[in-house]
């Protein structure tokens, strides 16, 4: 193949566009790579629209930094079709999952392992084309990280709901040891966030979700409790089910009624880790923070080093997988449509 073949945005919130381009070759320890398959995330959808809600008519602009017409995509899981000249440690035809949350590596942040959180990053599908292509181009062979035996079509989305619901249980630390974990919202990284809550505690955890489909999976997984957040009465079950406040939750929706939910449901001492970014504005009042002792903390995605932990749990067994429905590249206008009015369960991974 000669040419780069990618669906693409030319603006921001326009339909999604085949379009064809010189297919590039790598240089210096540079790495192309033949896209198998990427997962479809619901960033993806605020990458597309060009803005994150940020509450109060606020709004986080996207636009800077990013060529068009661009490709999303960082889920991404494929083979090795070229390599530059100074790449070295990975051979044409090998396939590795793609670690995207690239930083300019030589900030404190990017030197300490965390080029997650770098300000000048240069993430793989996010400020640089992505997967939704049948090819992309990765900065060096670190990147690439051996999947062992978990099935290509999940692989992909572990580099990104994956290692983003492990840092975010992580962030909990022993508190998932004190009893059940809320967990908010069941989308694809919420999903991830089930399995992972179960691989790391005894306590079956708590869940809380509008879709009483995904509240059925949930407990058919392994959940011990399931709520609907429109209950009025939902927040006193989850207290009730927790023996008096749950010591950890999770949001993974990120929403200003999620994050509210889940911080009065904490018990004292209690952590939120708030991972979604849905959007909006959350209010509390400051004292309550030191006189009941509780933590709220960010989580963005999960470092490599993480990730790197992440996949060797993984490839033990004791992670359950979520539910996975493929599509062909040509349907990611669909599948970004699918998932910004709810319709995904689990998540939806393009095939090129």
């Amino acid at each position: 193949m000669t040419h780069w073949v990618r669906q693409t945005f030319s603006d921001y919130g326009i339909p999604l566009s085949e379009t064809l381009a010189e297919l590039p070759t790598p240089q210096g320890t540079e790495v192309l790579v033949r896209v198998g398959h990427c997962g479809v995330c619901h960033s993806d959808v605020h990458l597309h629209d060009g803005y994150f809600d940020l509450g109060g008519g606020r709004k986080a602009e996207l636009a800077g930094g990013r060529p068009l017409p661009f490709a999303l995509g960082h889920e991404i899981e494929g083979s090795v079709e070229a390599v530059g000249p100074e790449a070295s440690g990975v051979n044409s035809g090998q396939r590795y999952v793609i670690y995207p949350w690239i930083g300019c590596g030589e900030c404190a942040l990017c030197l300490r392992g965390d080029e997650h959180l770098c300000a000048k990053p240069r993430q793989i599908g996010i400020q640089v084309d992505g997967g939704y292509a049948s090819h992309v181009m990765v900065p060096h062979p670190r990147y690439l990280l051996d999947y062992g035996s978990i099935a290509p079509e999940l692989a992909g989305p572990y580099m990104c709901s994956g290692v983003t619901a492990y840092s975010a249980v992580k962030k909990l630390g022993r508190t998932v040891e004190d009893g059940p974990v809320l967990i908010v919202g069941l989308g694809g990284v919420g999903m991830m966030g089930l399995s992972f809550v179960l691989a790391h505690t005894k306590h079956a955890p708590i869940v809380v979700e509008i879709d009483p489909a995904k509240r059925e999976l949930a407990l058919s997984r392994g959940a011990g409790a399931a709520f609907d957040p429109a209950d009025p009465a939902a927040r006193k079950a989850v207290v009730a089910a927790s023996g008096g406040g749950v010591a950890g939750a999770i949001d993974f929706v990120g929403s200003d009624k999620s994050a509210t939910f889940a911080y009065g449901t904490l018990a004292k001492g209690g952590r939120l880790v708030i991972a979604g970014l849905i959007g909006g504005e959350m209010k509390l009042s400051v004292p309550t923070l030191p006189l009941r002792g509780v933590a709220i903390e960010g989580n963005y995605v999960g470092s490599l080093a993480e990730a790197r932990e992440m996949l060797a749990l993984v490839v033990t067994g004791k992670v359950q997988p979520i539910p996975v429905k493929t599509r062909p590249l040509s349907e990611a206008q669909a599948a970004l449509d699918d998932l910004r009015t709810g319709k995904t369960v689990g998540r939806t991974v393009l095939v090129p």
